[in-house]
């Protein structure tokens, strides 16, 4: 069984992660990432803003471990970081799992009705 302490800190780790998520320019941000490590300027190029924001969404994502930061040389690139998008992914596949299975339910349920249905002729339109 899960500890309590456990379950409390995977909750605050997933509204962190979906509260990160939340913003399409930080969604945006983490899809340029997957192709691997970028520079913030790098990153900053595709926006129609400044610097200082792009860095404001990079800290949000970083506290929410979605990114890291790299050090080579003179450039500090940023890096997707896997674990709170599989912690995320595994919240969410219990959902899945349940509506999928009530929708398998339904399905059984719909095909009993239509089974047990009479029959009947259709009448000719009126004209």
């Amino acid at each position: 069984m899960e500890q309590p302490s456990y379950r409390h800190a995977l909750s605050s780790r997933l509204n962190t992660t979906f509260a990160a998520l939340a913003n399409p320019t930080r969604r945006a941000i983490l899809a340029r990432l997957a192709s691997g490590e970028v520079s913030v300027s790098e990153l900053a190029e595709p926006f129609a803003m400044t610097q200082p924001a792009i860095s404001r969404h990079l800290r949000v994502l970083e506290r929410a471990g979605l990114i890291s930061t790299t050090s080579d040389a003179q450039r500090r690139p940023r890096k997707l970081e896997a674990r709170p998008l599989a912690e995320a992914t595994e919240w969410l596949e219990g959902y899945r799992k349940y509506w999928e299975a009530s929708f398998v339910r339904l399905d059984g349920l719909l095909s009993e009705l239509n089974a047990a249905k009479p029959r009947r002729k259709r009448s000719p339109a009126k004209r």
